[in-house]
């Protein structure tokens, strides 16, 4: 036999320092050589049977992968990068994903997508079956950018980025959309067009992206020298529905409430244009309307269209990809990096400049 499994280590011995797993640390907690780790992990060569299950034992215990990018600097690139994300409606993600795509594949580099729909060992499994495929790097997104688990391979070396996502690790890389600028460009727009009380119709306060646009509307108000009253700002849900209901309520109290809405989202926006209607207001003559996320299949359609907040996805991606790039070409980059948002300007602010963009 070729192996040295007489000094081989017990179960007992199976630790490891923090970090990289190499064919090098099984080897030396099974006690044989490299080339005896190799055969039994391949399942070729010459090996008793108590060696070759002692070494897939402690593989496993050790958590090594042979196909894992981060267990070798010198294996070659497979010029590949998975994207995991968990919005399957893909409403947000698949313009991030057609962006990333577009600057990776001008460096020769193609994408496997997949979907984990926010099932933990479906994401684990996707995560095993991209590391088998030796990809280069991760990029993770999702349908929101609230904070979620980090990606476990992130600790061993391999290129993670976080897109439209964030982790609470300082070391990661989360690239986001700068909610709370958006909301001030929004509100500021419509406070220069002399619009003096701008309400806020919004989503559930248990997102960050609802409480982020919160504050950038009071800060908007606080800077044009605007006070918001009370009830003026709604949270709800994403939906028409809210944004009728919402509208509804706000100027039951007595007519002409407000002289503008700033909604959360699109849908939301949508819907208080039709309460409006409904009330007999005029928008934009007796109140102007912005809505958030320039989704066009809500604003074109919208009567009149919706002037909205675009949180500039393809942006997203472009620079996800060039970070990506940064990391896998050996470069450490870290921190949370929030991307300017522009204004798609159409006609129910009153602005009269149908689909001109502001940006920051």
């Amino acid at each position: 036999m070729n192996d040295r499994s007489s000094d081989g280590a017990q179960s007992g011995d199976v630790e490891v320092a923090a970090g990289a797993r190499t064919i090098r640390d099984v080897a030396r907690l099974a006690g044989v050589s490299i080339g005896t780790v190799s055969k039994a992990l391949n399942a070729n060569g010459r090996l008793s049977a108590e060696t070759r299950a002692r070494v897939l034992r402690i593989a496993k215990a050790i958590d090594y992968r042979p196909n894992d990018l981060a267990q070798s600097l010198h294996r070659a690139r497979s010029m590949t990068v998975g994207i995991l994300s968990n919005d399957s409606f893909g409403r947000f993600a698949f313009p991030i994903v057609e962006a990333l795509e577009r600057r990776l594949f001008d460096q020769g580099i193609a994408v496997f997508m997949c979907n984990a729909t926010d099932d933990p060992m479906r994401e684990r499994r996707h995560i095993d079956q991209l590391l088998g495929k030796r990809v280069d790097g991760l990029v993770v997104t999702a349908r929101r950018a609230d904070r979620r688990a980090p990606i476990e391979p992130a600790a061993r070396g391999l290129p993670v980025v976080y897109v439209f996502s964030q982790v609470e690790n300082p070391d990661a890389l989360c690239l986001l959309p700068d909610d709370e600028g958006g909301a001030k460009l929004a509100v500021s727009h419509l406070a220069a067009l002399g619009r003096r009380r701008i309400a806020h119709i919004t989503g559930p306060e248990r997102f960050e992206a609802v409480r982020l646009r919160e504050m950038g509307w009071r800060k908007a108000l606080a800077e044009a020298g605007l006070k918001a009253a009370a009830g003026d700002c709604r949270p709800g849900r994403w939906s028409e529905a809210w944004g009728r209901e919402a509208t509804q309520a706000l100027f039951s109290r007595r007519r002409a409430t407000a002289d503008a809405l700033f909604c959360g989202n699109d849908q939301i926006a949508r819907g208080a244009v039709d309460a409006l209607r409904e009330m007999g207001l005029a928008v934009p003559t007796d109140v102007a309307v912005v809505g958030f996320d320039n989704w066009d299949v809500m604003t074109e359609a919208a009567r009149p269209p919706l002037t909205s907040v675009d949180m500039n996805l393809d942006a997203l991606g472009r620079e996800a990809g060039a970070s990506l790039l940064e990391m896998m070409a050996g470069r450490n980059l870290a921190g949370v990096r929030r991307l300017p948002c522009s204004l798609v300007i159409r006609d129910s602010c009153g602005a009269q400049r149908c689909g001109e963009r502001e940006g920051r």
